[in-house]
């Protein structure tokens, strides 16, 4: 078996890793280690919750060496806040007995401060593509000292439209650097992305992109509505031995927030919501409480399956099915972490059931349908975006203007072509003074006396 062991560490990093309990390296981290040590540039495809941090982390941390510099040597981009936040926090506990300055940057908080921990000096820099750009472009941040640059989550990156922040990043980088990109799926963008900023890269495929991880449990229900989504959900909550971490995914911030309230009445003392409208403090907070075990259920937008290694999630609950497949595969890696077993539920309504077909194809494999529990009740209510639309709106005749209209419709239109002439008091004083000339006036009218 595979042991840490063999990576010839150093001293400082074996006793973080001990503390940390890691002693056997996971497939990817097996695989990247000596690649990444060379120096290569490196492509890694892994499922989300194989250990891709600690891929990249390892090899960085062992050539890392004590610098006075200011400017960063290592700037590791990655898509959200949160992810941020969560690499910090597991560089720095691995840095505990080094040397290392590392500094998180992102949006959402105030940059001078940012600018001021730049300028104090920093070696490792994790950050979102557009908070880093804006520091490089206002020279805030010096890139010209990046020998290593890694991209993590490079597909979700780019579905969340950060291609222009990416291209030109790696235009302001130097030339001679390592590019280190990591991600779960393989998608035609990142292909494009490598094509022209890469050279000549270092394949590591630890599964085929889009490929579950075998310790989670798949499972789905087809359900008619969100209000019987509501009533399902809630009675798979009643077992609380089972179910004992939750997380909910939705497929938008509104969504979330009508599940939230609709959770409040039977779950609302160990029921959090997080999502991208709520204030940095917020989702912090509520991040920590369901991490800690606080809150037992949280309900989320797709912002929480982007890399984040929260601890024993028991069941990821797709409450609505992602129209993305890929969507679909980063939101269940939330659980099954560190090759523990996972659950993953699929809820799909008629609507998207040719969203989990595109799901099932991009895995190759048929979730298995679960018949509903008898207990759970088939509502009839619907939700604004499920009613039908309304049938006045299908009048042919709705643009039609009236041919005939009343006395007042026509006196009401003579008033209306009157204009504003602005005042009484002004029309007189324009009729008394005259309009000031211009500099041109005076200078034609010189001209034709002389004339």
């Amino acid at each position: 078996m595979a042991s840490f062991e063999q990576f010839d560490l150093k001293k400082p990093l074996r006793n973080a890793l001990n503390d940390l309990g890691f002693d056997t390296p996971t497939a990817i981290q097996e695989q990247a280690y000596s690649v990444v040590l060379s120096g290569k540039d490196v492509l890694g495809i892994a499922q989300t919750g194989t250990g891709k941090t600690l891929a990249y982390s390892l090899p960085i941390l062992t050539e890392h060496k004590f610098s006075k510099d200011y400017f960063p040597r290592t700037l590791i981009l990655v898509p959200t806040r949160e992810l941020v936040i969560q690499v910090v926090k597991d560089l720095e506990e691995l840095t505990k007995y080094m040397n290392c300055r590392v500094l998180g940057i992102y949006g959402g908080v105030n940059i001078k401060r940012q600018r001021v921990a730049l300028a104090e000096g920093t070696d490792i820099v994790i950050a979102t593509p557009g908070r880093i750009y804006d520091l490089a472009l206002d020279q805030s941040m010096s890139l010209k000292g990046i020998k290593k640059l890694v991209i993590d989550e490079v597909d979700v990156m780019l579905d969340l439209g950060f291609r222009y922040q990416l291209s030109n990043i790696l235009e302001l980088l130097p030339e001679r650097r390592q590019n280190i990109m990591f991600s779960a799926t393989m998608t035609d963008h990142v292909e494009a992305l490598i094509d022209h900023f890469f050279v000549d890269p270092k394949k590591i495929s630890i599964a085929v992109s889009g490929t579950p991880l075998d310790n989670i449990s798949q499972a789905r229900y087809d359900v008619p509505n969100f209000y019987t989504k509501v009533n399902l959900l809630q009675s798979l909550l009643v077992d609380q031995d089972e179910f004992k971490k939750v997380l909910v995914f939705t497929s938008n911030k509104k969504m979330a927030d009508r599940l939230f309230e609709e959770m409040d009445e039977l779950h609302g003392d160990e029921t959090c919501v997080i999502h991208s409208n709520k204030s940095q403090n917020y989702r912090i907070r509520s991040i920590e409480e369901f991490d800690e075990g606080q809150n037992r259920i949280l309900i989320s937008t797709d912002i929480m399956s982007r890399g984040l290694d929260l601890e024993k999630i028991t069941h990821v609950i797709n409450f609505d099915t992602p129209a993305f497949p890929e969507n679909y595969m980063h939101r269940i890696g939330r659980t099954g972490r560190a090759e523990k077993e996972g659950n993953a539920i699929l809820f799909s309504t008629e609507k998207e059931q040719k969203w989990r077909e595109g799901i099932e194809e991009l895995m190759n494999y048929k979730v298995p349908v679960l018949e509903m529990p008898s207990e759970v009740q088939i509502s009839t209510k619907l939700i604004p975006e499920e009613q039908p639309e309304d049938a006045m709106l299908k009048n042919p005749d709705r643009n039609m203007k009236f041919e005939e209209r009343g006395a007042s419709t026509h006196e009401k239109k003579d008033k209306n072509q009157k204009t504003n002439q602005g005042g009484s008091y002004k029309r007189n004083i324009k009729k008394k003074y005259k309009k000031a000339q211009t500099r041109g006036d005076k200078t034609y009218h010189k001209r034709q006396k002389r004339g």
